[in-house]
């Protein structure tokens, strides 16, 4: 199949709707920020806490009673597309994204809208991927955005009028940003997009009040840096490494952890022979400065899409009887990774997904072995190559990580592919892919989905629930014993963390590709699940043939139980 290349049309705006002022808003500290969910009223950034686990001690919705989980309240966004967000709930009011840069500030008890934001679209921008955006960042009174022409935006949280904009690079040669950024300090920090237009990759970060750049680091070395040898004469050129999703901060190690994309061209690596440094890597920055502490690369001359783009875990862990500070990941390649998070040594990995085939496993350092017979080969491999390109588990959907049981739940994909690969000059903002996934099972109508439960510290795959396309929505694990995602058939789904049993499911109307949250406002707990499917990804892997391109957000509560009848 042929990629479609996403050419935004021309869209003009009105910028703010404002139909009643935030309520109660309050600035959120950093102190706010380093308790995360332990306040159990906020979630203020989108992996939840610092250590991204998207995990909640909220228990009032438990496995005893999740059955009787209802709507309290849906908000239809107007906008048919990918509803790929992760909601921001601080003080009573939650901020929703949408596709295009749409920004909503919401009642987060009834739904009401208190104010609508768009950012002014330039009308020839150049996308990979579709015009999703995963989220924003919060930080004081101000919301951060980034954005699909490759800017930045602080914005008033009661408001929603711009506080300052900055472009981050030339949206015109490919660049674009599509998700959260990540707050440190007084730092905002983000990646950025425009990989698949071999766009050199980079981490910024800039001052929350002014909006000016601090530093920056670059994902692919030029001429006389340490790493450039790499890649074979000058293709570090056109190389590559976007960093498009959200990275994780770890205030004990006192370390940015940025996971790094796949190089350019995707599939074909014949003009960029070595190890591609620093793409499919995670790199350690610190926060002062953006300096590299270490980087450990997963797959080294990546010629099969294997962005490391995944979400990055931090927590304590066992290892050879000891407590150490520990970094995971679920990689896009289908190993399952855990590294010391102050050094980056390479502590243990094991397979997660039912199928991998293109590496015959790996060494003590950590480095693949690969499997000659299943790369992508010129009219397309003869055999299906496991994973295919989008995964094993994809950056642009999350997992959890349970301090109750330990374990991470990671929905995945089981979707191989022939991938294909092709010759092909580089000219600047055309997609420089060397190739193609080629045909998929998702074609051939043998692609699955699989919500699978892994335990790091022993290496194990707990238990596996099945679902008949393959998953793309995020995860959330609960102190109540559940585990709640949604699949492309619709369903906003509720699992029992232990079994894997679906205990609870609601029929949304459109596919589940967002990243569900919680929260408690006065006195009730809420879970919020974004509806909306479509996007490349799933017309690659496989997609439900009757799938609706609906766009709502679906906020489930228990029912009251003081209920009354009229004459009592």
């Amino acid at each position: 199949m042929k990629i479609v290349n996403y050419i935004a049309t021309a869209i003009v705006v009105v910028t703010i709707t404002c139909t009643v002022s935030a309520k109660g808003t309050s600035p959120v500290s950093t102190e706010r920020l380093l308790q995360g969910t332990e306040n159990s009223s906020d979630w203020l950034m989108y992996g939840g806490n610092y250590g991204n686990w998207r995990f909640s001690q909220l228990d009032d919705v438990n496995k005893s009673n999740v059955s009787g989980l209802a709507p309290a309240w849906v908000f239809q966004t107007g906008i048919v597309g990918q509803l790929s967000a992760s909601p921001v709930v601080a003080d009573g009011v939650m901020y929703l994204t949408a596709p295009y840069n749409n920004l909503w500030a919401l009642d987060a008890e009834t739904g009401e809208v208190l104010w609508h934001f768009e950012h002014d679209m330039p009308s020839d921008l150049i996308l990979c991927c579709g015009p999703v955006n995963r989220g924003v960042a919060i930080k004081d009174d101000l919301l951060f955005m980034a954005t699909l022409d490759a800017r930045l935006l602080a914005i008033d949280l009661e408001t929603g009028e711009v506080r300052w904009n900055v472009e981050m690079h030339d949206y015109k040669i490919g660049y674009s940003a599509t998700s959260a950024p990540l707050i440190v300090g007084d730092l905002v920090v983000t990646g950025i997009a425009g990989g698949e237009y071999a766009a050199r990759g980079f981490v910024d970060a800039y001052n929350t009040s002014t909006g000016n750049l601090e530093w920056r680091k670059y994902t692919v070395p030029v001429a006389g840096e340490p790493g450039v040898e790499t890649w074979e004469g000058d293709s570090w050129k056109t190389g590559g490494g976007p960093t498009w999703s959200t990275g994780t901060y770890d205030p004990q190690t006192n370390l940015i952890y940025w996971p790094v994309g796949n190089p350019s061209p995707d599939w074909n690596g014949d003009a960029r022979l070595g190890d591609n440094l620093y793409t499919n890597s995670v790199l350690a920055l610190r926060p002062e400065t953006g300096e590299l502490e270490w980087y450990f690369q997963f797959t080294p001359h990546d010629v099969w899409d294997y962005d490391a783009t995944n979400g990055i875990i931090v927590a304590d862990v066992e290892f050879e009887g000891k407590t150490v500070r520990a970094l995971m990941q679920a990689n896009r390649n289908g190993y399952v990774y855990t590294l010391d998070a102050t050094s980056g040594k390479f502590l243990h990995a094991f397979q997660y997904t039912d199928r991998l085939n293109w590496s015959k496993g790996l060494d003590e350092n950590g480095r693949p072995e690969v499997d000659p017979r299943y790369v992508p080969k010129a009219g397309g491999n003869e055999e299906f190559i496991c994973p295919g390109n989008v995964g094993g588990n994809n950056g642009s959907w999350s997992y959890a990580w349970s301090e109750s049981t330990r374990l991470m739940y990671v929905p995945s994909i089981e979707s191989c592919g022939k991938m294909t690969k092709e010759s092909m000059e580089f000219v600047q903002g055309v997609p420089f892919w060397g190739g193609g996934p080629g045909i998929t099972e998702g074609e051939v109508g043998s692609a699955y989905g699989v919500l699978v439960a892994v335990e790091p510290e022993t290496r194990k795959v707990r238990w596996k629930y099945q679902d008949k396309y393959p998953l793309m929505g995020g995860a959330l694990a609960t102190k109540g014993g559940l585990v709640f995602s949604g699949n492309q058939s619709g369903y906003a789904l509720a699992l029992d963390d232990e079994t894997g049993e679906v205990l609870w499911k609601f029929q949304t109307g459109s596919s589940i590709r967002s990243q569900p949250i919680t929260w408690r406002l006065n006195g009730k707990q809420f879970i919020a699940i974004p509806s909306g499917g479509g996007g490349i990804a799933a017309a690659i892997v496989g997609a439900p043939p009757l799938e609706t391109y609906g766009s709502a957000l679906f906020v489930f509560s228990l029912p009251d139980t003081n209920f009354k009848w009229f004459w009592q």
